[in-house]
């Protein structure tokens, strides 16, 4: 059987130097954790994020988002043996899919 295509247009994935790397979007998850956005659409995201790098700190966090982004794992089994609730799973592999999205929409610019 042939391999699936990657889920997420990840430089990872892809080997797309013009896609944002996992680490693109750690950083940028951090950043919007650290300076959530108030007055934006998609604030909310930035919020939870922020709460989910809180609790658990960063490197858990980028250790979710590497499993779903590069390792095809889904978002509630990306938090095995990570002590981390499935629904903080979800909520990591959302922001996470939106964020990679949008460094790749500012890049395709």
């Amino acid at each position: 059987m042939p391999d699936a295509e990657p889920r997420y247009n990840v430089r990872e994935h892809t080997g797309n130097p013009e896609h944002a790397s996992v680490d693109d979007v750690v950083d940028l998850v951090v950043e919007r954790a650290q300076n959530p956005r108030t007055e934006h659409d998609d604030a909310h995201f930035d919020t939870a994020v922020a709460a989910i790098v809180d609790r658990y700190g960063t490197e858990s966090v980028r250790t979710v988002i590497h499993r779903i982004l590069v390792d095809d794992e889904p978002f509630r089994t990306a938090t095995s043996g990570l002590a981390m609730r499935n629904v903080d799973g979800v909520r990591i592999g959302t922001a996470a899919s939106w964020f990679l999205e949008e460094l790749n929409t500012q890049d395709a610019d």
